[in-house]
């Protein structure tokens, strides 16, 4: 929906902050451009559908759209379901992590459009924001199950993020809340711009603001070094992701340029762009590879607010990828 026609529908400010900030998610997908906000094809529908938010075919105010939910927060949506997840139930315990993708008819979804070299992308992070990892699960094609050996490290109430796009259909974010026994110490982050991992140290430059483009650049030292030997992980040289404090809504973005050729290596320097629809804290987090292993270094910005994307400056649209739009 560009500018022009957000004037005709006479979109109000809530509608046009969730058409520039519905879109939480930017894609594990093969773009490497400009990041923004992407909206899901069935709210754009919905919005059509009603005719926009400010007003109705006679000129009056028309009643408000109902509230549409963030990707990232829900386990359904564009007709698939992220089913039970079972996992080992206390912390230190070895077990299996297993978890199907459900079609409306409740019937397991086997086949996948792959994105950034996997077919399926499983985030777990505590509620506090602590513990994360991003990890590949691998699926049983028979029985529609993906699964991984797994362990809890500590106690707590997990949020697990599985990202993917079916075959056919549009690319999904979806979500569930898994109970761990064991012991939990809540942290409640301050903001941090420097991250210590292995022997590395990454800081964050760069402020994000809410309705905004906002770029970043993570820079990988060692030892006071610049690290130049960053290796592709997923055919990117990092992967960016981001959760609002509070209700862990999900974002995810890529760094700019292309798509690191076989072989090549990156750094010290990476740079992003990432939109985020609402002042407030987000916790980020960098995967990158160096000497065949990924790390994660861990951050805490706060956000500022921003000015609202108006009809005729609207945000940054990204380019299509392979992600089904997602």
């Amino acid at each position: 929906m560009d500018g022009t026609r957000a004037e005709r529908r006479g979109l109000g400010p809530a509608a046009k902050l969730a058409i520039y900030g519905a879109g939480l998610v930017v894609a594990f997908g093969g773009a490497y451009g400009i990041a923004g906000a992407v909206v899901p094809e069935s709210v754009v529908a919905q919005w059509n559908a009603q005719g926009g938010e400010g007003h109705d075919e006679h000129g009056g105010a028309a009643a408000p759209a109902a509230p549409v939910a963030l990707p990232g927060l829900s386990l359904s949506a564009e007709g698939m379901t992220l089913a039970p997840v079972a996992a080992p139930t206390v912390a230190g315990e070895p077990g299996t992590l297993r978890f199907r993708i459900e079609n409306a008819a409740g019937a397991p979804i086997v086949d996948y459009t792959t994105t950034h070299e996997k077919d399926l992308h499983l985030v777990a992070v505590r509620a506090d924001g602590t513990q994360f990892r991003h990890v590949h699960p691998v699926l049983d094609r028979a029985t529609g199950v993906w699964s991984l050996p797994w362990s809890w490290a500590e106690g707590g109430t997990y949020r697990l993020y599985a990202d993917f796009a079916p075959a056919t259909g549009s690319a999904v974010t979806l979500s569930r809340t898994v109970e761990v026994a064991g012991g939990y110490t809540p942290v409640d982050p301050a903001p941090s711009r420097t991250a210590r991992v292995d022997g590395f140290t990454v800081t964050l430059d760069g402020d994000l603001v809410a309705g905004a483009s906002s770029p970043v650049t993570l820079r990988v030292t060692r030892d006071g070094a610049p690290v130049t030997a960053l290796q592709p992980y997923l055919g990117a040289f990092g992967h960016l992701v981001a959760l609002r404090q509070g209700d862990l809504a999900f974002l995810h973005v890529h760094p700019e340029g292309a798509a690191p050729k076989p072989g090549e290596t990156g750094g010290p320097a990476v740079a992003f762009q990432a939109q985020v629809p609402t002042a407030g804290r987000y916790l980020l987090y960098l995967d990158f590879q160096v000497d065949g292993v990924v790390r994660t270094a861990s951050f805490v910005v706060d956000a500022t607010a921003g000015t609202q994307p108006t009809a005729t400056t609207p945000a940054s649209t990204p380019a299509a990828d392979g992600h089904g739009g997602h």
